[in-house]
């Protein structure tokens, strides 16, 4: 029986949050009893509960490949060793196979996402086990904060370009920047990914780490945003967001994890309701390798269990595994939650056209004719015909009108004042 322990682990580092580090700070117990069930498997309510355990009748994952670009996979874990086909780090902190954890505080947190999401267990029946435990892992590390030698924004663009170029089906990104804005650089490297028919899964983030509404990459049109709910189903207050950008919910408090030194640990957040969703969509390629990315990401949200409450707060509802394995689902011909290309063309400015370059060869310009002399042979004070005709001429005669009209006036209004004379007697 493997140890369950507990942790504690901060979630702020820098301006970027991981958004799922809480871990309680209580002993767990499993509610089933020991000769019954594995008390690691005991606690994992969501296999149950979200139609995992039935969507295993179908499907395991077998032959998908998920990319976790967070703080890396440890070694070491059977839970996980098995899993992990290849990685690499992109933070320059890290191991050039991205296993080596990467953060003073948050070392385990990659451990933890991937173990939510393609954990082995420690046998048939024990251990922790992920929802698509057949699914093949990639762990690419990244570093969180001002101690990493490269820009985050740098370190994701990398790590979703190198994903894609190394197999990845899926790819969970379980962080926030707390800002819907994202660099323009991620532009490319999300469209890479959509490009290339990958599903790429994120955490909405959560209100406990200080993130009030999702922020990007959860705002990336395209991307699969997962909130958080309790185990009763209920939006959870601390362990998600909201936000229009949402697809469905999962579980985000009571989770569990392997941490990089083997032990099982307690935890909350949206961290770890985006890779269970993450598995429920290898679960889904597994089953029907013919789906593209849009109609995998399609079933998953159209399946899904609605729930008592705003779309801002829980997407399309709860996520249902066996529904979205087995279930008939129309066909769609784009991205139910979004298209990035579109959203670029409408608000990134116009690319610049192509700049002229300086000819090698100087260019001759012919020379323009001499201009003609306005010298004048007479005296500049004697009229020319352009002055008679145009000035002198139509003055006069406007003047003489004038005086002729004015003579007139002034002979009428005589007459009028003789003949209204009285004569005197």
């Amino acid at each position: 029986m493997r140890r369950l322990v507990t942790a504690v682990a901060a979630a702020l580092l820098g301006a970027t949050f991981l958004t799922g580090a809480t871990v309680s700070p209580d002993p767990v117990e499993a509610d089933t009893p020991d000769d019954l069930i594995d008390p690691v498997r005991g606690l994992e309510y969501w296999l149950d509960d979200y139609g995992i355990s039935e969507a295993w009748e179908t499907t395991r994952g077998s032959g998908v490949t998920i990319a976790v670009i967070d703080t890396g996979i440890a070694r070491g874990p059977v839970e996980l060793d098995p899993a992990v086909i290849g990685g690499t780090d992109v933070s320059g902190l890290g191991s050039a196979d991205g296993r080596t954890p990467v953060g003073a505080v948050d070392a385990s947190h990659g451990s933890w996402v991937a173990s939510l999401a393609a954990a082995r267990g420690t046998g048939p029946d024990s251990g922790m086990i992920g929802v698509a435990p057949e699914a093949d892992l990639l762990s690419v590390s990244v570093g969180f904060g001002a101690s990493a030698a490269v820009p985050f924004v740098e370190q994701v663009a990398e790590g979703i370009r190198w994903s894609v170029d190394n197999g990845a089906d899926i790819i969970n990104l379980s962080f926030t920047t707390n800002t819907t804005d994202w660099d323009p650089s991620w532009d490319s490297a999300f469209q890479y990914a959509f490009d290339n028919d990958v599903v790429v899964v994120v955490a909405a983030g959560n209100r406990g780490s200080g993130t009030s509404t999702v922020g990007a990459p959860a705002t990336i049109p395209g991307v699969l945003t997962v909130a958080g709910v309790d185990p009763d189903g209920t939006a959870s207050v601390e362990a998600s967001t909201q936000g229009i950008t949402l697809g469905v919910s999962a579980p985000s408090e009571k989770l569990l994890g392997v941490s990089a030194d083997g032990a099982v640990v307690q935890w909350d957040g949206t961290s770890g309701a985006a890779p269970i969703v993450a598995g429920v969509a290898a679960l889904v390629r597994s089953a029907h390798p013919d789906l593209d990315a849009n109609n995998v990401i399609n079933r998953i949200i159209q399946t899904a269990t609605p729930a008592k409450g705003s779309s801002v707060l829980y997407g399309y509802g709860l996520v249902d595994a066996e529904r979205a394995v087995n279930a008939s689902v129309p066909m769609v011909s784009s991205n139910p939650m979004g298209s990035l290309e579109e959203w670029i063309r409408i608000y990134r400015r116009a690319e610049a056209g192509p700049v002229a370059q300086p000819s090698a060869e100087p260019v001759e310009i012919e020379a323009l004719p001499p201009a003609a002399s306005l010298t004048r042979d007479d005296s500049p004070l004697l009229p020319t015909r352009e002055t008679l005709l145009y000035g002198t001429v139509p003055l006069v005669m406007v003047t003489g009108a004038a005086i002729l009209v004015a003579l007139g006036v002034t002979a009428a209004v005589r007459r009028i004042r003789s003949a209204s004379r009285t004569p005197s007697r």
